[in-house]
């Protein structure tokens, strides 16, 4: 599409990444090699899909904020699946399916 920006997000540990904006983090992140784990496939349910973002946030929509909060965890840890690339990011991720023993989940929806 023309006029469409990328964005560089480092995943830490990884390799840096160029992004179409407005993709979905966790998709971005998966579609770049790196097994992160998205259990619920992308509805803010799971919590599977945390981040740590350093520097500015990404603006938190409100199905991300009810489950962090639901799960007591609201500004520990962001949801890669609720988080669309709009800027440069530096991302490390929390949980890799790997590690868990898990496969990612179920597919995430652009």
């Amino acid at each position: 599409m023309p006029g469409m920006s990328t964005f560089k997000v480092n995943v830490e540990g990884y390799k840096t990444l160029e992004v179409e904006e407005g993709t979905k983090l966790a998709l971005a992140i998966e579609q770049g090699g790196f097994d992160i784990s998205h259990r619920c496939g992308g509805n803010a349910r799971c919590t599977a899909c945390r981040v740590a973002i350093s520097g500015d946030q990404p603006p938190m929509g409100e199905a991300e904020k009810q489950c962090l909060e639901e799960d007591g965890v609201l500004g520990e840890f962001r949801l890669a699946c609720q988080i669309r690339v709009h800027s440069d990011l530096d991302v490390k991720v929390l949980m890799r399916a790997s590690e868990k023993g898990w496969d990612p989940g179920a597919d995430l929806e652009p």
